[in-house]
């Protein structure tokens, strides 16, 4: 293992500094759990990707079914929550001007439904609409349009049924969308890193998470790279590979590093900037991609995951966030003659000019409060923590925000609890400006940014395009269980 300075990490309150690492890998298990750990500690095979599912002739039509299956992880048997029997589920490959047909098989015994994460199609009908419910033993056909000037790079799909989301996703129910143009990047080759977590029982299930997790968040005991515990990447000297990073946990904050490396950041969530930026560390909050250029150097080198601190639940009764221990996600084995591709390859600029809203005239401005607190015995919440948006839990049948098709606006998101809120609106990418007294210079899109505790963000949406209902949350999928969803209306 590569030699690596260990952040500081400010192990908060709670439960959780019962936490070890086995052997180097991507197992980690809480001492406080009372079920024994499947131990999944036999790392190290070859890296894999899942199964690829291409359009062509400007169509990707395909079947996924939804089910528990019995796989192997860590060279261990165990049930997980599958698309296609395989987890991930399947990568999706697609272009702009595509149309992208599914048929959702649910044969999990539970309700679920599918959304594209990230992706700018509409919110209406069999495209991304969350409010469908696909009940078991049936089928659902979904059908999306992505526009001919979508942008390129990682996306991902899953269920996103509320109240259930969180379990299905932590349970293994999420797969890859890669939405390709010609982009001309001389690269050694590209890589598709899903990372997830999730921790299995005794009986190699899928543990029942406790209400305390849930209410700081859940994250998983087994880390995950496209469902393989520190898989073993191959590599020579030199080479320049062009990863996709996908954070598919469910509450758990990434920060990664490859000592060694040169780490060039090309982009994240559906965004290029306008030249690579180099970085130290590839930092992604649930629901967030990376598109990183990897120079690779001489010897082996570690991907490595630091804890991450999200803040705490204060004074309330709540598990604290997580792991206090680094956790190797996977190995790069690096041999042979350097490689012929050079270090420094021509890249093409953004295929399309980056929009600056902030050049754009803006019609109008709102605030959205992130609040969390217990919940009194006589308000029906048992005296647990709600976790609410303009002191709201999410109501199905209630509008929270209404907007003109058309409208650039400016959201304001304040956040005033002592957790880390990512914040998430399906269909239409935030323009990012400023987070607390730190203002971008230059244009950042996201589709999911973070709130730190105690904080506030600054961002603009240009609401084009596409009218209908969608959502905005929290992407820590227990506290969107949890109430801190609303509904946006467009027209």
């Amino acid at each position: 293992m590569a030699a690596v300075s260990r952040r500081t990490f400010l192990t908060l309150g709670g439960i959780g500094g019962a936490l070890v690492v086995t052997g180097g890998t991507g197992l980690i298990w809480d001492g406080l759990n009372n079920a024994a750990p499947v131990t999944a500690s036999t790392g190290g095979a070859a890296f894999t990707e899942p199964p690829v599912l291409r359009s062509a002739s400007g169509l990707l039509d395909v079947a996924l079914t939804a089910s528990r299956s019995r796989i192997v992880v860590g060279g261990t048997t165990v049930s997980a929550m599958t698309y296609n029997g395989s987890l991930p589920g399947p990568t999706l490959v697609v272009r702009p001007g595509d149309r992208v047909k599914i048929t959702l098989a649910n044969h999990l015994g539970e309700p679920t439904n599918l959304h594209t994460h990230g992706l700018h199609v509409s919110p209406e009908g069999s495209s991304d609409n969350v409010f469908r419910q696909v009940e078991t033993a049936t089928t659902a056909d979904y059908e999306y349009q992505i526009p001919d000037d979508h942008p390129a790079g990682a996306f991902w799909y899953h269920p996103h049924h509320h109240g259930m989301t969180a379990e299905q996703v932590f349970a293994g129910l999420y797969g890859a969308i890669l939405v390709e143009r010609d982009d001309h990047i001389a690269v050694t080759r590209q890589r598709l890193l899903v990372i997830s977590d999730i921790t299995f029982d005794s009986a190699g299930e899928v543990a029942v998470t406790s209400q305390m997790d849930r209410m700081a968040g859940r994250e998983g005991q087994i880390m995950l790279v496209n469902g393989q515990v520190a898989p073993v990447l191959d590599a020579k000297p030199g080479d320049f590979e062009r990863w996709h990073v996908v954070n598919a946990c469910t509450s758990r904050y990434l920060s990664l590093t490859l000592d060694g490396a040169i780490l060039s950041l090309q982009g994240n969530d559906g965004s290029r900037l306008a030249a690579p930026r180099q970085v130290s560390t590839i930092d992604l909050v649930p629901g967030a991609r990376a598109d990183v250029l990897v120079t690779v150097p001489a010897g082996a080198v570690d991907l490595l995951a630091d804890p991450v601190d999200r803040g705490s639940a204060g004074s309330m009764m709540v598990g604290a966030p997580r792991s206090t221990s680094m956790v190797t996600l996977a190995r790069m084995r690096v041999s042979g003659e350097p490689a012929a591709v050079p270090q420094t390859a021509t890249l093409a600029p953004p295929p399309l000019p980056l929009r600056d809203l902030r050049t754009e005239t803006l019609t109008g401005s709102r605030t959205l409060t992130l609040a969390m607190g217990a919940a009194g015995m006589g308000m029906g919440g048992g005296g647990m923590m709600q976790f609410t948006i303009d002191g709201h839990t999410f109501d199905p049948n209630r509008v929270d925000q209404s907007v003109a098709r058309g409208a650039i606006e400016e959201w304001m998101l304040v956040n005033t609890s002592t957790m880390d809120h990512p914040f998430h609106l399906h269909v239409w990418p935030m323009q990012l400006l400023a987070t607390g007294g730190t203002t971008e210079s230059e244009a950042v899109w996201r589709d999911v940014v973070n709130v730190p505790a105690n904080s506030r963000v600054r961002v603009r949406i240009a609401f084009e395009d596409f009218t209908g209902t969608s959502v905005y949350h929290c992407h820590i999928l227990d506290h969107e269980d949890g109430g801190m969803m609303g509904i946006i209306a467009v027209a």
